[in-house]
């Protein structure tokens, strides 16, 4: 009897397998990620420690200044190092930060966990996007990027939907420190999983990143300078997307606001953050829209923002999702509108400027919102914050010789 040789595996099965693996580790990673008990319930936590409303957002401001301070340098990191290496030390440390929350819960404490965090973020910040991207190119499977990572942002979403939906009947059942311990378990469940992706690009030196970082960053601010439409994007961001952004840290205090008890209020928030997965899911259908249209979205979302808001009622929190939901989709849009205008080679430096410019304005919403929120109640601050998006909707609708451009 003839023995037939084994057929060796073909090129298209392992790729087929190679992303796979890549893809099941991703989704994973990105639903575990966002997976985390505390999220709806932090900001009442920190209220009910007797924190003041100063003190709650001096503590978000601290969040995004160390993203701030860390954004530029965590991409020479990433390609000084293992990328799967700071993919699963950041949620050691964001574990550490809960785990003092719930155990020591102090300003001092709070403050420890969100600078532990914003590091956490800094250290996966790029680190992701280029690992997944390397790693599919690798695989000859570069062109379905875009679908892959779409695909982890509405794990993660989903993912914030089931913590919200959880976090009301565990916190009823064991207070904070029963949601502590739960987020701690999801953190180090997030950083096992980051084990699993698969990594075979040479580890880079780290003064060559560093060089290399420096003179892409000068580059790219030099296209932002030459460049009007480039710039015009780039404000476009954070514009849209730093004050709703901020806003949602303070979601479960307008919700607790309208009256209704303490585990009803994750229950609201689910409500509120089923608007911007919807948005994002209209993004096929927004991405027909032009300038105008854009405007004409944030208009409506900045109108029922503050219509919302000023009900003080749990429908009228529904009303806030709808308003987030739109700033989503618009939000989505404009990002896709500075990728079409940048070069390649400068497409990271410019989306880190982009976030950097979020994050320092976000700062500054913090700090308004704390001034605002010292003599009025949370539902006239939401929406006074409605104010700036309908100012840029009115540069937008103003804009109309480009509303055939693509957002």
């Amino acid at each position: 009897m003839t023995l037939s040789p084994a057929r060796a595996p073909r090129a298209a099965d392992l790729r087929t397998t190679g992303v796979r693996r890549l893809t099941a580790t991703l989704y994973g990673y990105a639903f575990l990620d966002d997976f985390v008990l505390l999220y709806p319930v932090y900001a009442l936590l920190f209220s009910d420690t007797g924190l003041s409303l100063w003190q709650v957002s001096s503590l978000f401001a601290l969040w995004s200044i160390t993203g701030i301070l860390l954004e530029v340098p965590s991409g020479a990191w990433a390609d000084a190092v293992s990328r799967r290496l700071l993919l699963w030390l950041g949620p050691l440390l964001t574990a550490v930060g809960f785990a003092l929350w719930v155990i020591v819960p102090s300003y001092g404490a709070f403050a420890l966990g969100f600078v532990l965090w914003g590091v956490r973020g800094a250290l996966s910040s790029g680190a992701l996007e280029a690992l997944v991207y390397d790693e599919l190119d690798r695989l000859g499977a570069a062109d379905r990027y875009a679908r892959v990572i779409g695909r982890a942002q509405a794990a993660g979403m989903i993912a914030v939907m089931a913590a919200i939906g959880l976090a009301g009947p565990v916190l009823d059942l064991g207070g904070y420190p029963a949601v502590g311990a739960a987020s701690v378990l999801v953190c180090v469940l997030t950083s096992a999983l980051a084990t699993r992706f698969p990594e075979h690009r040479p580890t880079a030196v780290g003064g060559a990143a560093r060089a290399s970082t420096l003179t892409t960053l000068r580059t790219g601010l030099a296209e932002v300078r030459r460049s009007r439409s480039v710039r015009g994007a780039l404000l476009l961001v954070p514009a849209v997307g730093a004050v709703w952004g901020a806003l949602d840290e303070y979601t479960p205090l307008l919700a607790r606001d309208t009256g209704v008890a303490q585990q009803t209020v994750p229950y609201l928030l689910l409500l509120i953050w089923a608007g911007p997965t919807v948005g994002s899911l209209l993004t096929g259908v927004g991405e027909r829209l032009g300038t105008t249209g854009l405007g004409v979205v944030l208009a409506g979302s900045a109108l029922a923002l503050a219509g919302g808001a000023l009900t003080a009622t749990p429908a009228g929190v529904a009303l806030v999702g709808v308003a987030f939901g739109g700033f989503q989709l618009v939000n989505v849009l404009v990002d896709a509108r500075l990728q079409d205008r940048i070069e390649g080679e400068r497409r990271a430096t410019l989306t880190s400027v982009a976030s950097m410019g979020t994050e320092l304005a976000t700062v500054a919403v913090f700090a308004g919102y704390a001034l605002l929120g010292a003599h009025h109640a949370h539902s006239t601050v939401f929406a006074v914050f409605a104010v700036p998006y309908l100012v840029t909707a009115l540069v937008l609708v103003a804009r109309r010789g480009t509303s055939t451009e693509r957002p």
